[in-house]
């Protein structure tokens, strides 16, 4: 009889579930969807414990309704993933992320936010947890995964308030599913009036355009 080779089939298990998703999502190294102006922020590796520390049962899944805000306690946007941007799937150079040609593919499962209000300003935390999941085609050893923050007021024309970038390093090593998750910290926006707080939101996403150096300035000749 032919023996399993048990870390193939292990390899190949995650993927499998991501490849339908993957072929809807191969365009998303286009440009940016939560607009321009944007900064690099500060972000901190943090760990299932450390995520609990900071924002205790204040999270949310994808999907999941934000927890009740607490008699008192400063407004804060709830969290919702980008439409486009849930997904970030990697390919081989040259290829389309897509079927044997995916090297790995990153997704969100858990977001959480904390709002503090001072002299008119609010400065936010956002913790995200993901997990990166190595497809056929093998990941590099690290891998960085770009996640964009954007403050937008919702109605007939929504408009971004702030926006900011946050990357972290994934260590894959020989894994084939690898837990992610980090804390933005120092997005500050100006605080709203109470007529327009309930249609600000925090809207989260992968942003590969990040990943990419900024065009030099053009010199005289």
């Amino acid at each position: 009889m032919r023996k399993i080779d048990v870390r193939q089939a292990r390899a190949r298990a995650p993927w499998l579930l991501l490849a339908v998703a993957s072929l809807t999502l191969a365009g998303c190294g286009g440009g940016s969807m939560f607009g321009a102006g944007s900064t690099i922020g500060n972000a901190t590796s943090a760990g299932g414990d450390r995520f609990g520390q900071l924002f205790g049962s204040n999270s949310q899944q994808p999907g999941e309704a934000p927890p009740p805000a607490q008699e008192g306690d400063l407004t804060c946007p709830s969290v919702s993933i980008r439409p486009g941007a849930s997904t970030y799937a990697v390919a081989a150079p040259g290829k389309q992320a897509v079927a044997n040609d995916l090297r790995y593919q990153a997704t969100i499962t858990r977001t959480a936010r904390d709002c503090n209000l001072n002299a008119g300003q609010i400065t936010v935390r956002i913790g995200i947890q993901g997990r990166v999941i190595v497809g056929p085609s093998g990941a590099p050893d690290v891998v960085d995964v770009p996640l964009r923050v954007a403050v937008v007021q919702e109605g007939v024309s929504p408009k971004t308030i702030a926006t900011k970038v946050f990357q972290t390093r994934v260590q894959i090593g020989g894994e084939t599913s690898v837990p992610f998750s980090l804390v933005g910290e120092d997005l500050v926006y100006p605080a709203p009036s109470a007529a327009v707080g309930d249609s600000y939101v925090f809207y989260i996403g992968f942003d590969p355009q990040a990943l990419k150096p900024e065009p030099r300035a053009k010199g005289r000749r």
